[in-house]
């Protein structure tokens, strides 16, 4: 088992453009925090979505079935609440409705307390010229830095 749970959605940041980030809790079963304490689930092509009630929730984010879990194991690709203050909820809610953004899931970790957290993100897709404008700043920015280790 691992000491620290640190699960990231990588695509992410390449796919959206983030506008603000929430720490929100999650409601798990004891199989499923058994297996993100042993680094088994993914958060890549999951997003997050309101239902009628105004409560927030993950959809298809991976949790594997616990190895050692009877027929008490959990559903891999459930839908799981979150957890945020109501503030918080509203604000999400009338961003999403009025301007069309998206909420997603940026890392999945396990906080000192020993609770499963998601940071979640308020963000924007960004289109085709956005991405294509990433890759060259990136690899601008390698090739820099390639130069600077040479003459160092």
């Amino acid at each position: 088992m691992q000491k620290s749970v640190n699960i990231q959605n990588r695509k992410a940041r390449f796919q959206y453009e983030i506008l603000d980030k929430y720490t929100a809790g999650i409601v798990l079963t004891g199989t499923e925090i058994k297996s993100i304490r042993s680094g088994k689930a993914s958060i890549a092509e999951s997003f997050c979505e309101f239902n009628d009630r105004m409560e927030l929730f993950v959809v298809n984010m991976t949790i594997e079935e616990y190895a050692f879990g009877t027929h008490y194991n959990h559903k891999p690709k459930a839908t799981r609440k979150l957890l945020l203050n109501k503030k918080e909820l509203k604000k999400l809610q009338k961003e999403v409705q009025n301007t069309g953004l998206t909420i997603i899931p940026l890392r999945l970790f396990i906080n000192d307390k020993g609770f499963a957290k998601l940071d979640i993100a308020l963000a924007r897709g960004k289109k085709l010229y956005d991405k294509r404008e990433t890759i060259k700043d990136r690899d601008n920015k390698r090739n820099l830095d390639r130069i600077k280790k040479i003459y160092k």
